[in-house]
């Protein structure tokens, strides 16, 4: 089985070690393609990403925002499946020896089977899973089923935890805490605000597990910004972004890889 959790450990270590936040890139499975968002995956590791999280595309995805809801639908349009998503995992994880982990909503798991998810999760060499919609107190079962796979499990935490809830979600968390810089769904903004800056301190003060900013990050500035106070800053509306406003395909994964590579200057404080 895997034991691609302790990949993502080691991944987030180095970056520590090397001094800077790890760069974490968000692509949805089956966008443009099942094959297109396999190489879009490749070409933000190639870029400089450092993690990769394939979203599982869902018809009501409540935190996700326009651009990624486009996305999700054009996936969804295009006869998108589990077994689609276990092989975007394992394609990226073969062709770069990086971490990647699936970012779902709690239904598609529920009804696909958290045994026979998790168990094919690892199978395809996956380092785990982002469940934004599962509460921590009914978390026992897909806990039990992911550590059994070697599988991590990161919860979000938003601005708006309080200090006990804090504790209980990075209590029962692994891999990395994800931390959501604002109230609110993905998309690029103007400024990603010290509510991130101050959500950080709070949940390092319960946890040792990293912890890794998303929602709004869209430049090397922004990257470098949330770099200073994070472990890893997390960008998916962008990436998207680009893959949309692209007039063909090759453009679409030379902007990903383009983009990845100034975030990746962000996060080194090179931007």
């Amino acid at each position: 089985m895997s034991g691609n959790v302790r990949l993502l450990n080691d991944t987030l270590a180095a970056t520590k070690a090397e001094g800077r936040a790890a760069l974490i890139a968000y692509l949805p499975a089956g966008f443009p393609t099942v094959t297109g968002g396999i190489e879009a995956i490749k070409a933000a590791l190639d870029g400089g990403a450092d993690v990769v999280e394939v979203g599982l595309p869902h018809s009501d995805p409540v935190l996700d925002g326009p651009v990624i809801q486009t996305a999700d639908d054009i996936a969804l349009r295009g006869g998108v499946r589990i077994a689609d998503v276990m092989r975007t995992v394992r394609q990226a994880h073969e062709a770069t020896g990086k971490p990647i982990l699936v970012m779902t909503y709690w239904n598609p798991i529920d009804r696909y089977g958290v045994e026979r998810f998790t168990s094919e999760l690892a199978e395809a060499g996956g380092a785990g899973c982002i469940l934004p919609d599962l509460p921590v107190q009914e978390s026992a079962l897909w806990r039990e089923h992911a550590d059994k796979h070697g599988l991590a499990t990161v919860f979000v935490v938003a601005p708006s935890s309080r200090d006990a809830r804090l504790a209980e979600i990075t209590a029962a968390g692994s891999g990395f805490v994800y931390a959501a810089s604002l109230m609110g769904v993905t998309g690029t903004r103007e400024s990603v605000g010290a509510q991130a800056e101050d959500l950080v301190r709070r949940t390092r003060a319960t946890t040792d597990t990293p912890v890794c900013v998303g929602l709004g990050v869209s430049n090397a500035a922004q990257a470098a910004e949330v770099a200073r106070f994070a472990d890893g800053v997390i960008v998916g509306s962008a990436f998207v972004k680009r893959m949309l406003d692209a007039p063909d395909d090759a453009a679409g994964l030379e902007g990903v890889r383009a983009l990845a590579a100034d975030l990746a200057k962000g996060v080194r404080g090179q931007a």
